[in-house]
């Protein structure tokens, strides 16, 4: 739980809040998707079941347990089965919905093996079967299926390297899809002929279908190249050979696993966003002004290594607080989208926390100011903390502790610090994900 906050910061505490409840999965499947009599609404497309034989679901993600909860109760006796990946903590008890655990953010045998049963169970349906894929944040993880040559652990130092590189999604996700036998629409090819709805919780900037959970049932609209990206960051040669191996020989007309999936899938596939990060801004922004804060929403696609977006920010904070723009204080600015950190030491922390400590060596100087920077999912890097939050006391508070701020940001060691002020934003694991909330307030 959040502890109870007042004055600004218990503004962030009761926004941060609302953008929570936002992004509930199952309130915002029965948002979008309803049965009534024998039709069922997906968004504004109707599906006649007394055309399908049988509906199954199938889904990957922090929020997938909780979706498929509110499918089973959407569908009742009409949902005949399926399989759902979730993180480690996050299972529960489905009545009709096999739920498997895995490892996030780094993929494991666990999700190996959940991905090969899934895999069993796609593989049997025909074109009078009904599927519906519930999709979120987690899901590129938990979807683990290497290609041939390439073992598990080969994906995980992949993505540990690319996960410190600081790399953006997009060039993390052309090199995911081309080492995997169900990234990049190649999920969807397994499950035609049957029809599917894919239900999505967005945590990507542009909620693009290609990039969330590096899109296993969307046309693969990717054009960069894994080999030069990867060289282009200077990881090329710190990958396990097998790997490598991997990613030249998918250039060539013979690879084992085609990188396109023929266009005829995709046209009984139906996308449908029923969550993203503009929903728990537009929360978090009706919050705060009901209690009586002038609020300007920024953008739900900040990105960008979280110490330069910091710098920012507290511009925007000095702007509110000298000249009275874009707002007067008391002053409300809330963003949302996902920041990188490229590691430089081996402390402890995550995006938000080193977003918020940064924050906090530039408002020293700036009277009155208060920031706080959570990620949705309630969880920020290998930390049990969601974010953390900073304001203009908090450089002299840590230096009374004998802390020095400078050190700890160098060190990416965020959570040493904001845990010895108590201030770290802990939520526990919410069962969702809509990546994150950045609420600067100027009083």
């Amino acid at each position: 739980m959040i502890k109870k906050l007042t004055g600004l910061r218990g503004v962030c505490e009761a926004a941060f809040g609302d953008a929570l409840l936002a992004a509930d999965p199952e309130e915002a499947v029965h948002r979008h998707f309803r049965v009534k009599g024998e039709v069922l609404r997906a968004g504004d497309v109707d599906y006649f079941l007394n055309q399908f034989n049988r509906v199954f679901m199938i889904g990957a993600g922090k929020a997938s347990v909780r979706m498929a909860r509110a499918l089973e109760r959407i569908l009742g006796p009409r949902l005949d089965g399926g399989v759902v990946i979730t993180t480690r903590g996050q299972s529960a008890r489905l009545s009709k919905v096999l739920v498997r655990e895995a490892s996030h953010p780094l993929p494991d045998e666990d999700g190996a093996r959940a991905t090969e049963e899934m895999l069993e169970f796609v593989d049997a349906l025909d074109d009078h079967d009904l599927v519906v894929c519930a999709l979120s944040g987690g899901g590129s993880a938990l979807l683990t299926a290497p290609v041939e040559g390439v073992s598990v652990s080969d994906l995980s130092r992949v993505n540990k390297r690319m996960l410190g590189a600081g790399m953006p999604i997009d060039e993390i996700n052309a090199v995911r899809k081309r080492l995997s036998r169900v990234k990049g629409g190649k999920l969807a090819g397994r499950i035609f002929p049957a029809t599917l709805i894919n239900l999505i919780l967005s945590d990507v900037i542009g909620d693009k279908v290609d990039v969330i959970a590096s899109g296993p049932t969307a046309r693969d609209r990717g054009s960069l190249d894994p080999v030069i990206v990867l060289k282009q960051r200077g990881l090329w040669r710190r990958l396990p050979k097998p790997v490598r191996d991997a990613l030249l020989a998918s250039d060539q007309p013979d690879a084992n696993e085609p990188r396109l999936v023929d266009e005829k899938v995709f046209a009984k596939v139906h996308h449908l966003v029923v969550g993203s990060n503009r929903t728990s801004l537009s929360a978090a922004a009706h919050r705060a002004k009901r209690m009586g804060m002038n609020v300007m929403t920024l953008s739900s696609s900040v990105k960008g290594e979280s110490r330069e977006i910091a710098h920012f920010y507290a511009a925007l904070a000095r702007e509110v607080r000298e000249r009275h723009a874009p707002l007067s204080p008391p002053a409300c600015l809330i963003a949302g989208g996902e920041t990188t950190v490229t590691l430089t030491g081996d402390g402890k922390g995550g995006r938000c926390q080193e977003l918020a400590l940064a924050m906090a060596l530039e408002l020293r100087e700036v009277e009155g100011v208060v920031f706080m920077a959570g990620g949705t999912d309630g969880v920020d890097g290998p930390t049990e903390a969601a974010g953390a939050i900073a304001d203009t006391d908090t450089y002299g508070r840590a230096r009374k502790l004998g802390l020095e701020p400078e050190q700890i940001l160098a060190a990416n060691d965020s959570n040493t610090l904001f845990a010895a002020l108590d201030d770290l934003v802990v939520t526990g694991p919410t069962g969702t994900n809509v990546m994150d909330v950045h609420i600067l307030l100027v009083g």
